[in-house]
């Protein structure tokens, strides 16, 4: 099915290690081949856009079909899950992945800190953020209850909110 093109589709692992598409607004210029993209890459209100989180909205599709839930570790490449260690990846797969998480929450301006890191920006996410990452997402598996999920949901939302004002 040929998508509208402000609507980007990407392949990405769900649980047990399926392949699913995952659906988000478009925010880089077709072509782009990475989140490390430099600033003239961005569509006219792509920045903005990644920003507030609302390239995520149309994510919600992923989970009206089954494939996501709204709260549970970011769905990845497989090129990241290939070099995760086995005992992360077993964890982190035995779940849906979500709209939102404990990480995402942590790194809501994950984007903003790799840019600052300048070149090193590749090294600084496989070596510090990508590893934070996990551990948060592990955590949430091993402690995942209604109570945290609420907690979760309310604390995106309120940053969410700052973002859009500041």
């Amino acid at each position: 099915m040929k998508l509208p093109t402000f609507i980007y589709r990407s392949e990405r692992i769900g649980k047990n290690g399926v392949p699913f598409s995952l659906y988000k607004i478009r925010t880089m210029e077709v072509g782009t081949k990475t989140s490390f993209a430099e600033n003239e890459n961005y569509t006219k209100h792509g920045r903005f856009l990644r920003k507030i989180k609302a390239d995520e909205f149309l994510q919600i599709i992923n989970v009206l079909k089954g494939e996501m839930s709204l709260v549970g570790p970011r769905p990845d490449f497989q090129t990241a899950y290939d070099i995760m260690p086995d005992y992360a990846k077993k964890i982190i797969l035995s779940v849906k992945p979500g709209c939102t998480s404990i990480s995402s929450v942590h790194f809501f301006e994950e984007e903003k800190l790799l840019q600052e890191a300048g070149e090193d920006k590749y090294k600084n996410y496989w070596t510090k953020v990508k590893p934070a990452k996990i551990l948060l997402d592990t955590f949430y598996i091993q402690n995942k209850c209604f109570l945290l999920d609420v907690a979760i949901l309310w604390l995106t939302l309120k940053k969410v909110v700052k973002s859009i004002f500041n």
